[in-house]
């Protein structure tokens, strides 16, 4: 049995017991990382390659908006922000390396935000 790639782990596994619209965010930004990097690897110039940074931004919103009042969160939203331009910045150039680097800052700083979320409503 084939098994659908997990790009944003950390944050698929945050935003299981979130509110289902940060959960089907996260489920779309997956995919478009997905998508993204299919198409990083083959060269090709994309829709997917093109609206992936669309997609991230929106989690990235939703993430920083619902996080906010829970944990403050400055210093995280210029983490998910920061590491958002860097995922954009390697989708232009082409360069997976720096894509993949991205992503898991990504990944990270946008589940700690999620992961707070959800410990401040447990």
């Amino acid at each position: 049995m084939m098994r659908d790639a997990v790009f944003l782990p950390l944050t698929m596994e945050a935003a299981g017991s979130c509110g289902s619209g940060l959960r089907t965010k996260a489920e779309a930004a997956n995919r478009a990382a997905a998508d993204c990097w299919t198409a990083m690897v083959g060269d090709c110039d994309t829709t997917g390659r093109r609206t992936l940074i669309l997609t991230l931004h929106d989690l990235s919103e939703a993430t920083v908006i619902s996080g906010r009042a829970a944990i403050g969160g400055m210093v995280q939203y210029r983490r998910v922000t920061e590491a958002e331009a860097l995922i954009d910045e390697a989708v232009r150039e082409g360069d997976g390396e720096e894509f993949a680097e991205a992503l898991v800052g990504y990944d990270l700083a946008v589940a700690t935000v999620l992961s707070r979320l959800r410990s401040q409503s447990a």
